[in-house]
């Protein structure tokens, strides 16, 4: 095998990892096991990751990327440390076998975030002219 094959090969197993990951914490956020602040940061990750509306959408050079290659997986490395081991091993389980579920809190945050973005963006072309 190839040296980019190799590469391709380990990118794949990253990305189905991380998919696990996201609806394993998905889980994590609706079980009543998990501590608060767990469950919101397990809530918070996986509803953006699942979110079909990035906050920086993919078509911007470089940036559209960069939120999909920093932010995810670091909200899932802070969520994973938060919730308890014993429970994330039980969600991991569970997330193995199902789809990735589609996250309607995480749209309508993001297209709120961007609502919010255009309110100040007119009131500043407002008040410039």
């Amino acid at each position: 095998m190839t040296a980019a094959g190799k590469w391709l090969d380990a990118a794949k197993a990253w990305a189905k990892r991380l998919k696990r990951e996201i609806v394993a914490l998905w889980l994590a956020a609706r079980d009543s096991r998990v501590p608060l602040g767990a469950k919101l940061a397990a809530g918070a990750t996986a509803a953006y990751a699942l979110s079909p509306v990035d906050l920086i959408p993919d078509f911007i050079p470089v940036l559209g990327y960069l939120d999909d290659l920093l932010i995810v997986p670091l909200g899932i490395l802070l969520s994973v440390r938060l919730v308890p081991p014993a429970l994330m091993a039980e969600f991991r389980a569970k997330a193995a076998g199902m789809k990735k579920p589609l996250s309607k809190t995480g749209l309508a945050f993001i297209l709120v975030i961007w609502l919010v973005c255009l309110i100040l963006l007119g009131k500043w072309l407002w008040a410039a002219f």
